[in-house]
């Protein structure tokens, strides 16, 4: 071998190992210390993602990311994930990281397409992904308790009284997640101080909020987090002392795999296109300023962090969901879609109650009284039951399931229709997924819905292809905070 090409092979090893020996760090979310090298496990861009048709996102339960109340998912990171993925034309699916310190694991293994969370852009961090555009700056703001009788003292009694200068944190103990940017900025604070600042570790899957909520509750003394969050939460504790600030201001934002360039350019120019509408900020303030919502949802028996509940009518629901051998959480996604759990809604067509009974359905299924919880969810199951025996021809449970709430929608002769438009264009009339929710959907159209296999005419089939399709998405969401 030519000498030259053997020399610039040994120095090319060494930039190699020198660059290697930069990789280790930590930051809020990622967990372990990143490893020398990327651990890429899937080779999986823009192209692909959207040959799948689904944007598959790894984020976290929290009480401002992604959380359900009153039955609707919500959170910061859900609403523009939602809208980037409709951006993108994918189907959105949400995995929700038990454990904080998994995300970055998560994301290179291919359990998601991005991270979609409040991530710290930190140097460490971008050796082991690409960050996005960010979204928004904060800084990191120690929390702790205000002094039992804070309400009658004067400022800068109370300033006496905290920790107000970062200075004073010398052999205070603070509580922070391990291996995260709060954990590394106090190991950064301590040098610049001069003074050991006593860390306890906490575990992981403990979010944000949940910690806060420990100083709140005399837990523990002090913790840190991101000023936002920590601003939001003090709206709910005003016990909460959050002024005393141990950061610069950082960079907000999501992650991708640094393989996945097309991906990265595709949501920087979203998110650059976003800034700037109203509706961007209106999102942020929603869950980050907007004090009487935070309030009113925390307080609520359904919200998801306070117990296992989705409506008041949980319990009526659960009782008849039996009889079609539904899990509950499912029947409760269509009661949803149809009342959003209002029992005196009223349709324009005049179907009313929470499952939306129309006065001859009412009637045929011995419903009295549409706008008893009770009577309505039960008559709708019966509903139901008859719809689900009009597709004995549909062996598989799931898509069987599918045709019936099609028909309860818009009409077991409809579906009938497109079932036939779907066999006589070569398609199999007993799957509904990419093949009679096609021809659905064409039924609106005059081509269509005056061909000859068709018996029942026009239909909006807009209307049962997205009901069904929301009915079973807003399932996911429910499976991943609500138990069986």
């Amino acid at each position: 071998m030519d000498i030259r090409i053997t020399t610039l092979f040994a120095v090319v090893l060494l930039i190699m190992s020198a660059c290697s020996q930069g990789r280790r760090g930590s930051g809020e979310e990622d967990g372990q210390s990143l490893p020398e090298t990327v651990p890429y496990k899937v080779e999986k861009d823009l192209e692909s993602i959207k040959e799948d048709g689904v944007l598959h996102a790894i984020t976290i339960y929290s009480s401002t990311s992604y959380f359900l109340y009153k039955g609707m998912p919500m959170g910061f990171e859900y609403e523009l994930l939602s809208r980037l993925a409709e951006h993108l034309d994918l189907e959105l699916e949400i995995t929700v990281a038990e454990d904080i310190d998994d995300l970055f694991d998560m994301l290179n293994n291919g359990d998601g397409d991005l991270i979609a969370y409040g991530l710290t852009v930190t140097e460490p961090r971008k050796r082991l992904v690409d960050f996005t555009e960010y979204h928004y700056v904060t800084h990191q703001a120690l929390v702790q308790r205000m002094p039992d009788n804070w309400r009658s003292l004067p400022g800068y009694k109370i300033d006496k009284q905290v920790i107000s200068n970062t200075l004073e944190l010398e052999d205070d103990t603070v509580w922070v997640r391990e291996n995260t940017s709060y954990s590394q900025r106090l190991q950064n604070l301590q040098d610049e101080i001069g003074a050991e600042i006593p860390v306890k570790l906490i575990d992981g899957n403990i979010p944000t909020d949940e910690i806060i909520r420990m100083v709140v509750d005399g837990e523990i003394d002090r913790t840190v987090a991101d000023y936002n969050i920590a601003a939001i939460n003090k709206t709910y504790y005003p016990i909460l002392h959050i002024d005393t600030r141990i950061s610069f201001s950082q960079r907000i934002a999501w992650a991708v795999r640094q393989n996945s360039p097309e991906l990265l350019q595709a949501i920087n120019d979203w998110i650059k296109e976003e800034k700037k509408s109203d509706d961007y900020y209106v999102i942020y303030n929603k869950y980050f300023k907007n004090r009487k919502s935070f309030r009113g949802r925390i307080q609520s028996d359904f919200y998801s962090k306070n117990g296992n509940r989705i409506s008041e009518y949980d319990g009526i629901i659960k009782e008849n969901a039996p009889e079609l051998g539904w899990d509950w959480r499912f029947l409760c996604s269509q009661v949803y879609q149809e009342s959003r759990f209002d029992p005196r809604a009223t349709s324009w067509v005049g179907a009313s109650g929470l499952i939306q009974l129309m006065p001859a359905t009412a009637k045929e299924v011995g419903v009295s009284n549409s706008y008893n919880p009770e009577q309505n969810v039960r008559g709708g199951v019966k509903y139901l039951d008859k719809m689900w025996d009009n597709f004995e021809s549909v062996k598989d449970s799931v898509q069987r399931v599918k045709f019936t709430l099609a028909a309860f929608n818009c009409g077991a002769g409809h579906v009938y229709d497109a079932m036939r438009l779907a066999e006589k264009h070569g398609k199999d009339p007993a799957i509904w997924d990419e093949n009679v929710e096609e021809f659905i959907l064409k039924l609106a159209d005059k081509e269509y819905y005056y061909d000859d296999v068709v018996r029942h005419g026009f239909v909006r089939g807009a209307e049962p292809y997205h009901y069904v399709r929301d009915i079973f998405l807003r399932y996911e969401h429910y499976k991943q905070f609500i138990e069986m």
